[in-house]
C-alpha cells in the first residue's frame, strides 16, 4: 500500500526515478536534509534522481501512510527544516511516531578515551566545546543514559537547551537495581533526581536502562513498573516521549507490541549488522512506527587501528573507518540515528563529513570491501566484555 502511495504520487509530480534492484524490500521511511531523501519498500532511490522528487510530494505521501498494526499513523509528520538547530548540510530522519526530526548522528553519551578526569574544568570545556560543534554541524540529539552522563550534559547544554533533544536515563536507579527497578514510587523519585541533578526541567526522550537481556533479568513486575513509570512521566510532561534501552531483540520485538509506551528502542547495530532475512526485529519496529537509536556503531573503537585514540598516529586512516561506518549503518532504513561517543571537536567535524560524502553518493563497491574488511577486524578485535555483541550480526 505505501509503496502504491509513494509511486503514485512521485508519478504526479512528474518524477522518474529508478529503484534500485536487489535491495531489501520491507518498510517505508521518510528522510530529509537539503535535498531530501526517502525509500521505498527499503529500496533506495538514486540520490541524484531522487532530487526531482518534490517536497509537495513527499508531503502528500506522508499524509497516506497508516501504521500496519491497524491505528493510523499521525498524519501532520512536521517539517524536518523546523526541527532543533537544523543545518541544510545534515540529514535529519524521523522518530517513528513521536514525529521528531532527529540528525542521522546524534551524539552518544559515552566519553572513552577522553584525556581528562570527569568533572575537571578541563573536562567540561571539552563537553562544551564538543555539544557546541555538534549543534554548528546541525548535530541536533544527545544521549545520556547514566547518571554522570546526565550530570555532565545537562551542564554542557546550558543556555542552549531548546537546540538540541535530550535523550535521558538515569540508568543507576532504574529498573538494572531492584531496590529502584521494584517499586513506581522509587522509578519516579529517580527519575526527578535526575532532572534536578542534570538542571533539566524535562527530557525529550526517558529511555529507561533495562537490563541488556531484559527477558531474564527483568522480572515481570519490574518491566511493568517500567511502563507505568513512563506513562507517567510523559503524562505529567516531565517526558515528552518515551522508550527503553534494551539489548535483547526477541523481547523487544514482543514489547512493542504490547506495551506503547515503547515509542523509542535503543539498542545496537554495527558496522557488521544486517537486517536478518527472515524474524527481523525490523518487522517490528515498521508495524508499530517505532524509532530506532543505534549504539555501538564503533563496537567500543574496536573498529578502529588505535582502537579509538584520538590523535593517534593512524588518525587519518581511522578518521575514514569512522566515516565508512557511519555511512554504512546509515544505509539501513529503519535506523532514525547512529549515537557515536564523539571526544573532540575533530571527530564531530569528521562524522559531519561522513553525511556530506553519504548524501553525495553510496557507497562504491570498493568501500562496501573496505566496510566488509573493517567489520571482520571488529569482530576479531572487540573487547572481551563486547563479546555480545557477535550476537548483532543478524538483527
Amino acid at each position: 500500500m505505501v509503496g502504491n502511495i509513494l509511486a503514485g504520487v512521485a508519478q504526479a509530480a512528474g518524477a522518474s526515478h529508478r529503484i534500485r534492484s536487489g535491495a531489501d524490500r520491507h518498510g517505508e521511511k521518510w528522510y530529509s536534509g537539503k535535498f531530501g531523501r526517502a525509500l521505498m519498500d527499503s529500496r533506495e532511490l538514486n540520490r541524484r534522481e531522487f532530487v526531482r522528487i518534490t517536497t509537495t510530494a513527499a508531503t502528500a505521501a506522508a499524509a497516506g501512510m497508516a501504521v500496519a498494526s491497524g491505528s493510523a499513523a499521525p498524519t501532520d509528520r512536521g517539517d524536518p527544516t523546523k526541527t532543533r538547530s537544523y543545518n541544510e548540510n545534515m540529514e535529519y530522519r524521523r522518530l517513528g511516531r513521536t514525529n521528531l526530526w532527529l540528525s542521522a548522528i546524534g551524539l552518544g553519551g559515552h566519553w572513552k578515551k577522553i584525556p581528562y578526569e570527569y568533572n575537571t574544568p578541563e573536562f567540561k570545556k571539552n563537553r562544551r566545546e564538543v555539544i557546541a560543534a555538534c549543534l554548528d554541524h546541525g548535530i541536533n540529539y544527545v544521549d545520556a543514559c547514566w547518571d554522570h552522563e546526565v550530570i555532565a550534559y545537562g551542564e554542557a547544554i546550558k543556555g542552549r537547551r531548546d537546540e538540541i533533544y535530550f535523550g535521558y536515563s538515569f540508568g543507576a536507579h532504574e529498573s538494572r537495581f531492584p531496590e529502584w527497578g521494584g517499586s513506581l514510587q522509587k522509578m519516579k523519585e529517580g527519575f526527578e533526581m535526575g532532572l534536578k541533578a542534570g538542571g533539566l526541567d524535562y527530557v525529550d526522550l526517558w529511555r529507561i536502562t533495562m537490563h541488556e537481556q531484559t527477558s531474564r533479568s527483568n522480572t515481570e513486575k519490574e518491566i511493568e513498573i517500567a511502563m507505568e513509570a513512563l506513562e507517567w512521566a510523559k503524562r505529567t510532561g516531565k517526558a515528552r516521549f518515551t522508550g527503553v534501552s534494551s539489548h535483547d531483540r526477541n523481547w523487544i520485538t514482543e514489547a512493542v507490541a504490547k506495551y506503547p509506551q515503547l515509542e523509542v528502542i535503543v539498542t545496537p547495530y554495527t558496522a557488521g549488522s544486517k537486517r536478518a532475512p527472515q524474524g527481523s526485529m525490523f518487522e517490528a519496529f515498521e508495524k508499530y512506527d517505532v524509532g530506532f537509536i543505534g549504539i555501538k556503531p564503533f563496537a567500543s573503537g574496536a573498529v578502529f587501528k588505535s582502537r579509538g585514540m584520538p590523535d593517534a598516529p593512524t588518525k587519518e586512516e581511522d578518521d575514514r573507518r569512522a566515516r565508512l561506518v557511519l555511512r554504512y549503518v546509515l544505509s539501513c532504513p529503519q535506523l532514525t540515528t547512529a549515537i557515536p561517543g564523539l571526544i573532540t571537536v575533530d571527530q564531530v567535524k569528521n562524522a559531519a563529513l561522513a553525511i556530506i560524502e553519504r548524501r553525495k553518493e553510496d557507497l562504491s563497491a570498493s568501500e562496501q570491501a573496505e566496510v566488509q574488511e573493517i567489520a571482520d577486524h571488529m569482530w576479531k578485535n572487540l573487547p572481551h566484555d563486547y563479546g555480545w555483541l557477535r550476537q548483532w550480526e543478524w538483527v
